[in-house]
This record gives C-alpha cells, structure tokens and sequence, in this order.
C-alpha cells in the first residue's frame, strides 16, 4: 500500500501541479531512515520495513521535486531544517532508540511545517491522494504490528495522524478556495 501512494504525488510533480517543500521531504526522507534504524535495533521488523518503503518513498519525491518542482528555500524551511538538525544532534547524545523515536517525531514535525502551511496557503498545489492511501498504508501496519513498544508503533501511529491531517487541511482549503471563488463570481 506504501508503494503506490507515491505515485499520485509525483505524477503531479512532473505535470507541474504539485509543488513540494523540498525541504520538508528531505527531512522525512532522513527521519525516517533513522527510525527504520532505530527499529531494526529493537527488532521491529515490520516496522522497519514500513519505514525503509516510507524513505525510499519520500527520498523520490524529494529527488524529483527537486527536478521538476520549485526549488525556492523559504525562511520557514530554513528554520525547520535547522530544528531537525538540533534535533538529531540532541537524539544522538540520548542513545536511546525509544527516545530517539520520539525525537524523531518531534523533528518530523517541525520539519513538515513548510508542508502544512503550504498545504493551507496552496492547496492545489499538494496531491491530497498520497497522504489518503499513507492513512491506509499507516494504519494497516498499526494492525500488523506484534508488539507495542514505542520503537513499533510510534512512528506509523504519528504518520496515520499527520497524513490525516494532510488530507483533511488539503481538500477542505481546496473546497473553501473553490467556494470563495464560485461566490465572488456570483458576486460580480
């Protein structure tokens, strides 16, 4: 399920309507990487497996985004790269995998603020379908999973939310921008 919630992304990618925060998706792309370690130290291995699919999956939206999107790096994605950065650096002093997942969630969520705000500002400019099918894909791994440690539902519990609300931000602005507009023409 991981596997094809990519695509709708980046066949608007290369159409030119999606516009992705590069910034945000080389974030994912390392943090979860991070955590596929994290996990595998704990023997999570469904998890980990979900997380390696999840950063091969992220790294080609960043990599082709990159490509074919806008390669502009705003002060709001300078800040949040800086924060992950800290992040991992106050990570790697723990040495803790449960306590480096958390980190790493925190991070992951300052590093997809560029993302959420542009999915507020510019909506059409985000494929809603990829964070849908990464609720499904989430939320499967949740019920595959034998064991309950934080090193195994952590990050795939955190990914059904954000994707949630991804999806959420994403269609509902869409609908208000499409009946703001349909008004303002009535209006005219």
């Amino acid at each position: 399920m991981s596997v094809i919630s990519v695509f709708p992304y980046l066949i608007s990618i290369i159409k030119g309507l999606a516009k992705p925060r590069i910034v945000t998706w080389v974030v994912w792309s390392a943090l979860t990487a991070i955590s596929c370690a994290a996990s595998i130290s704990e023997k999570q291995y469904v998890t980990a497996i979900f997380l390696l699919v999840t950063t091969l999956l992220t790294s080609s939206v960043a990599i082709v985004g990159w490509k074919h999107g806008n390669k502009k790096v705003e002060k709001l994605d300078v800040v949040c790269l800086v924060g992950a950065i800290l992040g991992i650096v106050v990570w790697q002093l723990s040495n803790s995998p449960s306590l480096a997942v958390i980190f790493i969630l925190a991070i992951d969520l300052m590093g997809g603020v560029p993302t959420l705000v542009h999915s507020w500002k510019k909506p059409e400019e985000e494929e809603w379908r990829t964070f849908a099918i990464s609720i499904v894909s989430s939320f499967c791994t949740l019920l595959a999973l034998s064991s309950w440690q934080i090193t195994a539902f952590a990050f795939p519990l955190y990914l059904f939310i954000m994707s949630s609300t991804y999806t959420i931000i994403i269609i509902s602005r869409k609908l208000v921008l499409k009946n703001k507009e349909t008004l303002e023409v009535n209006v005219s």
